[in-house]
């Protein structure tokens, strides 16, 4: 059986660059944990699943889900693996909290080759075909 994923928006985030700084300040002991106000109700599915993180109305890339736990006041903590890794970018409205996604619906990981590639573009020639999906 293959894991369940989420969706969600990357608040104040304008660009994966942006995702990764948040990333970076809160990593602590290996995880980039997350707070939201509720435990997702299907999160025994999750484990093992990847967040997939909305930016500017694009599924651009993803983090493993590591497990979840709650915080002492009584919010949802979600434990991510801090690696993101960038997948086919993907159209997705923005919408508030999180939204399931199966495994077959979730947008493939970028490979190495197309990283190496999108490492070398100019950086509005990404933007310009971030924007269409196309990357």
């Amino acid at each position: 059986m293959h894991p369940l994923h989420i969706t969600k928006v990357a608040v104040g985030c304008e660009d994966v660059e942006a995702l990764a700084e948040q990333t970076r300040n809160r990593t602590v002991d290996g995880e980039a944990p997350i707070q939201t106000r509720y435990r997702p109700t299907r999160h025994l599915e999750l484990v093992g699943g990847s967040l997939y993180w909305i930016i500017k109305h694009r599924m651009t890339v993803r983090q493993r889900i590591v497990g979840f736990d709650e915080t002492a006041e009584g919010r949802c903590l979600i434990r991510l693996d801090p690696g993101l890794v960038t997948v086919h970018a993907r159209p997705k409205r923005a919408h508030q909290g999180w939204r399931y996604l199966a495994a077959a619906d979730a947008p493939s990981d970028l490979g190495d080759g197309e990283a190496d590639m999108l490492a070398t573009m100019p950086p509005a020639l990404m933007r310009a075909l971030a924007e269409l999906a196309l990357i």
